[in-house]
């Protein structure tokens, strides 16, 4: 516990009794008591208590000691914003005892911080009831965001995840609104003056993080599962504000089938009475599993039939199901400190595949998230700043940081590679036994692989040790030999520059060898030593990492990359994205070469699957990114790309056929924006033909969703200025729950210097009030625009120097939220690829606080460093390969 910051041990919570009354629309504050029942364990004149942005009114504490009934009122109260406390003294020593319960009085803010008890706003799709609040601009909601440490903004708590309680909650409302929270409702009673009291069931044993509620104008849709629980279906509901809710019946489609999915996978019946799904209109993340309330970012619940992009309904089915097997892994049984959230999110990633693969197997989600996730995982995990799985967490602002793809994306791969290897039948079975011996408690990693390793008789513990413990990944040299491979490992570093005390890690490494001379499919090896030899290797094909399970790069012979460029029959479609993958990463980290890469994905040109195409086109746009400064490469690979997808575009075009599949329309939109990306005009000239038909008569000439993006991209090239003007208009006012993104998206891709700086920048990082709702972009949306302003040649220094020269004005627009001002760092520097723009960066931050950031940080500093180092390393090879091969 040293090196944990945590509360004093001296009072254990049992049950809380929370009362929020006095809503105030205007001044936007409320009251609050809360009744903590629980024990003493040591005599103490002082209780400490989370607390943050709370006003105290007053304490009491009454408690059963040697018989005898006892109260005492607070002396003082004694705040520490730093430490997000306060100290409750009393005027004598209270004694140990088993019965204690302490009473607080207190208001709070709603604030408009997307963390504690916060409000929402949102520009309503139906008349709303006559007590929403509501201003010149928009009308509000009311809901909770309390992971990881934010259930002290909305009332005072033990805050920290192993000191779980039930919970009784009490919400007066107005009497025309809607009260939800994580169990059914219990009572309703008038309360004079328009309102009400709604009280809610107790909940289970939780903890503090995963307690919600949310009062609004709020309307829902609602399904059932199939299954019964104690002799009744679950009723599954998702809510909205007025006028969305048939925009819900998309996830309704899936939450109760998930349900039943993973109470039979889990060996579990699904715990609570009811499961709610809540779409909130400002929201920090994707969704927040709250247990039997789960809340939702819009594009991450609802879907449009006729407006919305068919990618959402990927992601909403996936975000739906990550969120329900958190109602198990994290809820029911919760990881025991922030250090080891890779329980919760690695294993609810993981299942969230699992899930979605099980409900939509024609959307090939497991090449997906080789694709999407574990490329970017082991890129993450390449940087020399990157950190365990398991990592030392302190204080509230270090939970913030751990809040990465590490924990979620490595995390799923962990699992998904011990599972593969253990056998899922096997895997599930242990993670029954975990969490029925853990069931209302606390978990730590140990307590799984115990699980596992009782369910397959494997030592679970000393191979996935150095996973969790260690940092990093290894990369496996292979060295040929007559009918026999080495195969080395060593700790890859994207910045190719591993010393000796980098390399100390020996990893548990599943091979998977294809290949083997007289053996049909895979063969099931393992190196657990640095390096050992494989015999009875074909000459003519063999591959590691078959099916592409394991978290780890290969390093071919440059020669055997070449070869398996020809024999692409031979691969899956898993195997083409990982090796597309590992072939770039080696290049940019000077393993391999940026030569031997293309001259693979120089063979890709005849495929048409849209993941191994979408990892193909991944590789080049990094090329360009960091090479195409010098206009003769910066041709020679658009001129490759064009040649790359040239086939496939050609198949798909612009029209979608009729009962086309879900990848094809995906495929679709890549290779439009791929070809207006690399200047080829009869695409932009398509494209923009279609916006000015638009412009013209949006009714006659609607644009269908999934080609929203590649219009609007090709009217920011062709007329940006005019473009931007439109686009910002429709940003405002389009009734397409992702139609936002998709708007900011394109207007991340303008080249204009001035319109940058005039338009985009202020739009970016002003304020709405003063600024017009129109010109200022929410705080929970400015990375979609920063991200794709950093990836853009001109608008990232700009980006950057305005950050920079507005840094207070920046940090006041995020209003002290700590994921927004690391979102933002995450996403508009690491694009640069020179060493004087670090230098900057370095020289800025220190002179600020970089606290709730500073892990993201140096991230993006090493990511700098290694674009620097690869683009001095291969600039001239890259040059000369395009010269040599007709392209430049």
């Amino acid at each position: 516990m040293a090196d944990r910051d945590i509360l004093p041990g001296s009072f254990r919570p049992r049950h809380y009794d929370l009362v929020i009354t006095d809503l105030d629309f205007k001044n936007w504050t409320y009251k609050g008591t809360v009744q903590i029942d629980g024990e003493i364990v040591e005599p103490v004149y002082e209780v400490t208590i989370n607390a943050l942005e709370l006003q105290f009114v007053s304490a009491k504490a009454s408690l059963t000691s040697n018989k005898s009934d006892l109260s005492f009122d607070s002396v003082s109260f004694a705040d520490d914003a730093k430490t997000q406390r306060t100290v409750i003294t009393f005027p004598v020593m209270l004694p140990t005892t088993p019965a204690a319960s302490l009473t607080i009085e207190f208001k709070g803010e709603l604030n408009h911080d997307m963390a504690g008890f916060y409000r929402s706003q949102y520009k309503p799709a139906a008349p709303a009831a006559a007590s929403v609040p509501r201003d010149d601009e928009f009308h509000y909601m009311l809901s909770t965001q309390f992971e990881a440490c934010d259930a002290r903004r909305a009332f005072p708590c033990f805050d920290e995840p192993n000191l779980k309680a039930t919970f009784d909650l009490t919400l007066e409302i107005p009497d025309d609104q809607v009260a939800l929270s994580n169990m059914p409702v219990k009572e309703s009673t008038p309360a004079g003056a328009g309102k009400k009291l709604v009280s809610f069931e107790r909940s289970p044993t939780m903890s503090t993080y995963l307690l919600a509620w949310a009062v609004g104008d709020f309307e829902y849709v609602e399904a059932f599962t199939d299954r019964k629980y104690n002799g009744a279906q679950i009723p599954v509901r998702v809510y909205t504000t007025s006028g969305l809710k048939e925009q819900g019946r998309w996830a309704l489609e899936h939450a109760p089938k998930i349900i039943d999915y993973f109470s039979e996978q889990f060996d579990i019946d699904y715990p609570l009475p009811k499961s709610d799904i809540l779409a909130v209109h400002e929201f920090t993340h994707g969704a927040m599993e709250n247990w039997g309330l789960v809340t939702y970012r819009m594009t991450a619940i609802l879907f449009d039939e006729a407006l919305s992009e068919a990618r959402f309904r990927n992601r909403i089915a996936y975000v739906v199901a990550h969120e329900l097997a958190h109602q198990w892994f994290g809820n029911l049984v919760t990881m025991d400190w922030w250090d080891e959230l890779w329980l919760n999110e690695g294993f609810a990633t993981w299942a969230g595949w699992l899930a979605t693969d099980y409900l939509h197997p024609e959307w090939e989600v497991w090449p997906q998230f080789i694709n999407e996730g574990m490329d970017q995982a082991l890129s993450l995990d390449s940087v020399r700043a990157s950190h365990p799985i398991q990592v030392v967490v302190r204080d509230a602002l270090d939970v913030n940081q751990i809040f990465d793809k590490i924990s979620y994306l490595k995390g799923c791969s962990m699992i998904r590679m011990l599972a593969s290897n253990l056998g899922i039948k096997t895997f599930l079975k242990g993670v029954a036994i975990y969490l029925k011996k853990n069931a209302y408690g606390n978990g730590k990693t140990k307590a799984l692989w115990d699980a596992l390793s009782e369910a397959s008789g494997i030592d679970v513990n000393s191979i996935m040790g150095p996973w969790i413990e260690k940092i990093g990944f290894p990369v496996l040299t292979v060295t040929e030999g007559s009918n026999e491979i080495t195969v080395k490992q060593s700790r890859f570093l994207s910045t190719g520059d591993v010393k000796p005390e980098d390399d100390t890690t020996t990893w548990w490494v599943p091979l998977a060898v294809k290949g083997s001379t007289g053996t049909e499919g895979v063969q099931e090896l393992a190196l657990t030593t640095k390096d050992m030899t494989v015999s009875g290797i074909s000459s003519d094909f063999y591959q590691l990492n078959a099916g592409a399970t394991g978290f780890y790069r290969v390093n071919y012979p440059e020669s055997r990359l070449r070869t398996l460029g020809t024999q692409l029959d031979r691969l899956s479609t898993e195997d083409k994205i990982y090796i597309t993958g590992s072939a770039a990463d080696l290049a940019f980290s000077g393993h391999g070469t940026t030569s031997a890469l293309l001259s693979f994905v120089q063979g890709l040109k005849n495929e048409t699957h849209f993941r191994v195409l979408n990892q193909a086109l991944d590789a080049t746009n990094t090329l360009k990114s960091i090479f195409a400064d010098d206009e003769q490469v910066k041709k020679g690979l658009e001129k490759f790309t064009l040649e790359l997808i040239d086939k496939a575009l050609k198949v798909v075009g612009w029209e979608a056929k009729k009962d086309e599949d879900y990848n094809t329309s995906l495929l679709r939109k890549r290779l439009l924006l791929t070809a207006i990306a690399n200047s080829h005009e009869e695409t932009i000239q398509a494209g923009y033909k279609r916006w000015t038909a638009y412009i013209a008569n949006p009714t006659e000439s609607p644009i269908p969703a999934d080609l929203r993006a590649p219009v609007y991209r090709s009217a920011v090239r062709t007329d940006p200025a005019n473009a931007l003007a439109a686009l910002k208009q429709e940003w405002y006012t389009t009734p397409a729950i992702d139609g936002k993104e998709i708007c900011l998206q394109a207007l991340g891709h303008v080249t204009d210097a001035t319109i940058i700086k005039d338009i985009l920048l202020p739009f970016l990082f002003s304020t709405s009030p003063p600024a017009a709702a129109a010109d200022s972009i929410p705080a929970g949306d400015m990375h979609i625009l920063a991200g794709k302003l950093a990836g853009n040649r001109v608008g990232r220094p700009l980006q950057w120097a305005y950050l920079r020269d507005n840094w207070k004005q920046f940090n006041a627009k995020l209003g002290g939220n700590p994921i927004l001002a690391d979102r933002m760092v995450q996403v508009s520097l690491p694009k640069f690829s020179d060493l004087e723009a670090l230098q900057e960066i370095e020289t800025f931050f220190a002179g600020v606080s970089t606290k709730g950031f500073d892990r993201t940080l140096e991230t993006v500093k090493d990511k700098i460093r290694g674009r620097a180092a690869y683009k001095a390393r291969d600039a001239e090879g890259l040059k000369q390969w395009l010269v040599g091969n007709g392209y430049a």
